[in-house]
This record gives C-alpha cells, structure tokens and sequence, in this order.
C-alpha cells in the first residue's frame, strides 16, 4: 500500500502571511495549517488576514479571515469559536472556500476620509471596506415602488437591487494600524487586477 503524501505544511506559507496569522494572535498554528492545506501548495500573489472580535452578551467571540489569491483562485478561511455546551474545553471550527478568479463578481472598497479637505493625496483614507461577491450570497433591498404623479395612491409593487455580497471587511488604521490598512489597500487593488486579468483570458 502506498503511504499517503504529506499535506502542505504551515512552512510552505510566506513568511509574512505567518507573520499576520501569528500577530492575529487566535490559533495561528491551526490557522496557518487551515490555509496551507487550502492552498494546496500553490503560492499565493496577495493576502490579507483580519482577525475581530464581537461580544454577544457575556460571551466574547474571536474570529478570524484570511483571504489568498493565486494566480487560478481566491481562497477564503475562517476560523472562530465555536459553542458547544457539552464541551470542557474550548473548541475552535475552521473552513476554506476557493472560488476560482473567473467566478469573482467585483471587488468593491469603500474608502473613509476625515476631514477630506485636508487630503493628503495617495493616503486613500484612515479606513477601508473591501467587499467581495461571487455570487454565494447575495442582498436584496426593495422599496416601494412610486409613479411620477404625486397624488397617485395606487399600488406599484416595489423597486429592488441585487447585490452580491459574499464577505465584507471593515479595517481601521486606528483600530487595526497603518500596516494593517495599508495591506488591505494593496489587497483589494491585487485581487481587482487578477480578476480582470481572468475575465479576459
């Protein structure tokens, strides 16, 4: 029989990627090993790696996202905390999704200036949110809909957007620091490029 290939190990990372995963500080030695596993070897162009922190009533909630790209796909990971009453001792879940760069819908960043008059040209901002849609999970807003003519009261149905909307990271250099939204700029500017690129090969 056979023996059985070694799976890629956290050391096949970038040394910066470990970096992040351990600054992050939850579970980077299991983190780390989730995302080389998912990348199965193929080196990652660009990454980013956002770790947060939520409080639901008395109970503090950690978790983390790691987004790769390689030259094929976009590897999503996340790992947090995981509830489970009969549990003894803490218990983290981790997943992976790839999706492959053809099926990446948009890239969209939304850029937060203070005091845009005083602008330093190149900063882009203290904060930033990078969304991403591949069509897994999509948002719809309705509203009313309305005719032109004020004193109609009749029913018109409604009016609605469909907006992919798969993940969404909000960074802050003041909450996560200029490195960490600097990362984030250059992340979002790697994936809208490799998606282009893919779109039209």
């Amino acid at each position: 029989m056979a023996a059985m290939s070694a799976l890629p190990a956290a050391s096949s990372l970038p040394a910066d990627l470990v970096s992040d995963i351990e600054r992050a500080g939850y579970y980077p030695t299991l983190v780390a090993d989730v995302v080389a596993h998912a990348l199965a070897g193929e080196a990652p162009r660009a990454y980013l790696v956002h770790q947060e922190t939520t409080f639901d009533e008395d109970t503090v909630r950690r978790h983390i996202t790691v987004l790769a790209v390689t030259s094929s796909r976009l590897v999503i990971a996340h790992a947090d905390d995981h509830t489970d009453p009969a549990a003894t001792r803490p218990v983290a879940t981790a997943n992976c999704e790839t999706v492959p760069l053809s099926a990446v819908r948009g890239v969209m960043t939304t850029h937060v200036v203070p005091d845009p008059v005083s602008y330093v040209p190149g900063s882009l901002g203290r904060e930033i949110t990078v969304t991403l849609g591949w069509g897994a999970v999509s948002r719809v807003d309705l509203l009313p809909a309305v005719c032109a003519d004020p004193s109609c009261d009749g029913d018109h149905g409604y009016d609605g957007t469909v907006t992919a909307d798969d993940i969404s990271l909000r960074i802050s250099a003041d909450a996560d620091g200029d490195a960490a939204l600097a990362r984030a700029i250059d992340f979002a500017a790697a994936l809208s490029s490799a998606i282009g690129r893919s779109h039209l090969a």
